[in-house]
């Protein structure tokens, strides 16, 4: 007798999506975008990452990317993905599993695409741990106050947060939050937001510099009322 075999059809299947982180520094701070929910009743918080369900006939990368221009209102930023959350009870409408990605751009790019939108808006994350641990964030409004969170995103974004700060020390991803041309002291101000502390500024320069990530432009930022900054960029 053959053995009988299960059709695909026989397997329950739950809803994919992807989530998307989109970070900035601006004044110094780690923000991050996030989008008002009309269905908060429905989805737990008022607040949430910009995401969308992952079509059949639709890729991953094409479905961020959808997002990315719809509902986060960029392009041609940096992206990655961070890694998948399957917990049975993320989503109370059902059984959902997330792809989760992060995507890096300065902050005016950000600021003036939140400025665009009236369901959009640029949050400072707080972190209440140190390193690479990870965990769940809270996100302060412009208000002072925390905000209401739906699904598991505070934790999403604590994944992101400790991607970042792993990486920040062998690969040039701080950069990527940077305009064109940018001091030292922007990039110092960039790994002390993401990283929650101070550095010390001669031997994080030291290292800075000695990575051969970035070269002097032989320009200098003019209009500062001491001595002018002098200019750097990403190395080709």
């Amino acid at each position: 007798m053959a053995e009988h075999r299960k059709k695909f059809t026989d397997y329950d299947q739950p809803a994919v999506a992807v989530d998307l982180a989109l970070m900035t520094v601006s004044r110094g701070v780690l923000q991050v975008m996030v989008m008002r929910r009309r269905d908060a009743d429905r989805v737990g918080g008022e607040w949430a990452l910009p995401g969308g369900f992952v079509h059949v006939d639709v890729t991953l990368e094409d479905t961020v990317a959808d997002v990315l221009r719809k509902k986060a209102n960029l392009q041609d930023v940096y992206l990655e993905q961070v890694g998948t959350f399957g917990a049975l009870d993320r989503d109370p409408r059902g059984r959902v599993i997330s792809v989760a990605y992060f995507a890096l751009t300065p902050g005016a790019r950000i600021e003036t695409a939140v400025a665009e939108r009236d369901d959009l808006d640029l949050m400072t994350v707080r972190v209440a741990w140190q390193g690479e641990a990870g965990g769940p964030v809270e996100l302060i409004g412009s208000d002072n106050r925390v905000a209401d969170l739906a699904f598991d995103h505070a934790m999403l974004i604590g994944h992101v947060v400790a991607r970042l700060r792993g990486k920040l020390d062998y690969t040039a991803i701080g950069l990527e939050l940077l305009p064109a041309k940018f001091t030292l002291n922007d990039v110092q101000t960039i790994h002390e937001a993401i990283l929650g502390r101070s550095l010390s500024k001669p031997p994080f320069r030291r290292k800075l510099l000695d990575r051969g990530l970035i070269v002097a432009t032989g320009e200098f930022r003019s209009g500062a009322a001491h001595r002018p900054a002098e200019l750097y960029r990403r190395k080709a």
